[in-house]
């Protein structure tokens, strides 16, 4: 009988890529990156010791580095050491949570700086030492471990065997030059300004006011306003710059009082003539002084790191490893993205990657770990490889108007509409184009916010444009939002706040964009712009300014009159892009039968503050989110070409700034007119003699009802709300109208219809 050997055990083979694998996560893992920016900082240190000169800071080691360093870099080799710590300091921050802004122009701009001033130090010690001494050879100065080193060396003498030294030295220059405006943001018109004010004897402009000593003048009016205004100076005399013949000033007088005769129907009214030369060239842009500055955050590193390490342990717990990456911090809420890990799952160890969905299913998990009062997941955030958990800060940080519109986000937008928005998450300022959008559709509960934000948007306009290029038209059924603006002299009249009144200004607004297009249609412009650019060559004074319609409460509207306010509102927003005219509509009850499929449809861009149900978000949005908002501003922005929303903290304007503002251009308009172009298609019934007269846009609809009379025997202001297609309020009045004239019966009880009496329907 045989024995048999056992079978050597063979040893696993070892997976390669999977030890690199995790090499490469340990590598990038916090810990690591930590280490290696402690390391980076002693070696910056033990650089500089020895070249500095102190005592016991040389070492074998440490000189044969230096060496080596001053080798190829010459006397670049304390930028170099320095460089060295600035990087271990930027990722210390980074792991610190602190906002690191990385801007490549100045990246670029300090390469081309440190280089070509390696060329030029070599080049400057070889033509010295050259003209006292004797001449020396390019590599002697290499070997001496200063001047422009290898890298010096190479630049200069590799370009100066084709173009010779000096050509080598003008590039050089050139390129330093070039790198130095790179990382400054210079151009060649700020050095022109620079160099113009350089000289000492430069006569000062006189000042006007005591408190215009120290304010520049800005740009000239005749241009299109850049949207930051620069400093300005009220003007002192108004009388400097009286209206022409041709355009004379109406002077502001009492309301006139009632006729005692009813006048004869008339068409409805032109607008008042805005015409540039209403007022003086020299008008001045108010300066930003009289907007309060933004104050500094609140949140601190403890309670981030804090939130960070809940956040993980919360998750893992429920057998989701994550990694928190980043930390934005916002005025409002703090985003912590976070990077999904991988489990293991089967008994072949097999791994999968944490699923988004998961994540996202466990917002009250977090939101109960995290004592929130709401939360919001957004997975994934758009453009970015993270899940974004936006957790409330203890503490609503205040977003000024004026930190808004100082931010580059805002000085980018070249358009007279762009106004500011606020902050995002990561504390970044928000700005948009009105122009583009064309219209903006706003919604919310009550003290979310959003007269608030119209009353941002109408001062920042107020900010950026002369009150001859942009006319606000301020809707106001709550009565007390908008009566700030009162004397403002881009207002066109003043806040309209009667219901009745509301939808003729309405109406007036349709008008007003078909007389434009007819205006256009004569020249051949194809907009505003080209109207404006055609009419400055021709007659300045024909130029037309932009419209802004703010509505703070569409639902009163839409109770009054439903089927008219959506008609006319639908037509503005569909064709009144062109024609400069813009609508900002805000509503509290964001419901089906206030916005309605049609509104939605022209209203591309929204904004949705903080909503009762998930089912208003998904009406404003069409997406869920707004439910989740924490109100006070806090709003999810949806941009006309987005298509996920972006969560913003809205600015904040105080009294005392609209105030200041409407004080500032009521100094530098004094007698600029303040009557509404729509006041002949609103004239009361009072105000026309007697209860019974009509005005005159209903005169045609009483015709028809009389038509409607001579088949029927009865009549109901429902009945006249179908066939004439008016809202309930027209409808009543045309039935008491007739009631007095003797063509219809009394009512006889609630919900009957009246009996046609007959009369003079003829």
């Amino acid at each position: 009988m045989s024995r048999r050997t056992p079978a050597r055990s063979r040893k696993p083979e070892r997976d390669w890529g999977q030890t690199l694998a995790q090499l490469w996560r340990w590598l990038t893992s916090p810990l690591a990156q930590q280490i290696l920016a402690v390391l980076l900082g002693v070696l910056a240190i033990l650089t500089l010791l020895p070249l500095l000169g102190l005592p016991f800071s040389s070492g074998r080691w440490l000189n044969a580095w230096t060496r080596g360093l001053q080798f190829v870099f010459g006397g670049g080799v304390i930028p170099v050491a320095s460089a060295i710590g600035a990087l271990a300091v930027l990722i210390m921050m980074h792991h610190l949570d602190q906002a690191i802004t990385w801007r490549w122009r100045w990246a670029v701009g300090g390469e081309l700086v440190f280089f070509s001033l390696l060329a030029l130090t070599h080049l400057l010690a070889r033509g010295l030492i050259g003209l006292f001494f004797s001449p020396i050879d390019g590599w002697s100065l290499v070997e001496s471990g200063w001047a422009g080193g290898v890298v010096g060396w190479a630049l200069a003498e590799g370009l100066g065997r084709y173009i010779g030294l000096w050509g080598a030295g003008l590039i050089m220059l050139l390129l330093l030059a070039l790198g130095l405006g790179m990382a400054f943001d210079l151009t060649v018109e700020d050095v022109k300004s620079w160099l113009r004010g350089f000289p000492a004897s430069r006569p000062s402009p006189p000042a006007s006011t005591p408190s215009s000593a120290s304010r520049p003048s800005s740009a000239p009016p005749s241009t299109p306003a850049a949207p930051r205004p620069a400093p300005a100076t009220p003007r002192a005399a108004p009388a400097a710059a009286p209206p022409s013949p041709a355009a004379p000033r109406p002077a502001p007088v009492a309301a006139p009082a009632a006729p005692a005769t009813r006048p004869a129907p008339v068409a409805p009214p032109a607008p008042i003539p805005l015409t540039p030369a209403m007022l003086p060239e020299t008008l001045e842009l108010p300066p930003l002084d009289l907007l309060q500055e933004a104050p500094e955050p609140v949140l601190s590193d403890k309670e981030v790191r804090e939130k960070s390490r809940i956040i993980t342990e919360t998750l893992a717990q429920f057998g989701l490893p994550v990694e928190v990456i980043e930390v934005r911090r916002g005025p409002t809420v703090t985003q912590f993205g976070i990077a999904p890990g991988f489990t293991e799952r089967g008994s072949g160890q097999r791994r999968q990657k944490v699923r988004v969905s998961q994540i996202a299913s466990l917002a009250n998990d977090l939101a109960l770990a995290l004592a929130a009062p709401s939360l919001r997941v957004e997975a994934p955030v758009p453009g970015r490889s993270v899940v974004g958990i936006e957790v409330p800060n203890e503490q609503i940080g205040l977003v000024t108007l004026r930190s808004v519109m100082e931010s580059e986000a805002f000085q980018a937008i070249r358009s007279p509409l762009a106004f500011a928005l606020g902050e995002d998450v990561a504390g970044s300022p928000v700005a948009a184009d009105l122009t583009l959008m064309p219209h903006l559709l706003i919604a919310g509960t009550t003290g979310s916010g959003k007269s608030v934000c119209i009353k941002a948007l109408a001062v920042c306009l107020a900010f950026t444009n002369r009150p001859d290029e942009l006319r606000m038209v301020m809707i106001d059924p709550k009565m007390v939002e908008l009566s700030r603006f009162r004397g403002l002299p881009h207002l066109l009249g003043q806040p309209e706040v009667e219901l009745e009144r509301i939808v003729k200004v309405l109406r007036w607004v349709a008008h007003e964009m078909d007389r434009r297009y007819k205006e256009f249609a004569d020249i051949s412009a194809r907009n505003l712009d080209d109207y404006n650019y055609k009419m400055r060559q021709r007659a300045p004074e024909r130029r037309l300014p932009r419209i802004i319609v703010l509505i703070d409460e569409l639902a009163d509207l839409m109770m009054l009159a439903p089927e008219e306010t959506e008609r006319t509102i639908c037509r503005i927003a569909q064709m009144a892009r062109a024609t400069g005219i813009h609508l900002v509509v805000a509503t509290q009850r964001p419901s089906t039968d206030v916005v309605t499929g049609l509104i939605k449809a022209n209203f591309p861009a929204r904004i949705s503050f903080a909503t009762a149900s998930q089912i208003d978000s998904r009406v404003i949005l069409d997406m869920p989110g707004a439910e989740t908002l924490l109100g006070r501003g806090d709003m999810l922005y949806l941009a006309s070409d987005a298509g996920h929303p972006l969560r913003v903290q809205g600015c904040y304007v105080s009294e005392e700034e609209i105030e200041r503002l409407v004080r500032f251009w009521q100094q530098q308009t004094p007698g600029w007119p303040v009557e509404a172009p729509w006041e002949g298609m609103v004239r009361s019934p009072e105000a026309a003699g007697g209860s019974g007269a009509i005005e005159d846009d209903e005169e045609e609809l009483l015709q028809q009802t009389i038509a409607l009379l001579r088949q029927r025997k009865t009549i109901s202001a429902s009945w006249l709300q179908r066939e004439l297609r008016i809202g309930y309020p027209r409808a009543a009045r045309l039935i008491e109208i007739l009631e007095e004239r003797g063509l219809v019966g009394p009512q006889e009880s609630a919900g009957r219809p009246r009996h046609v009496i007959g009369g003079d329907l003829d």
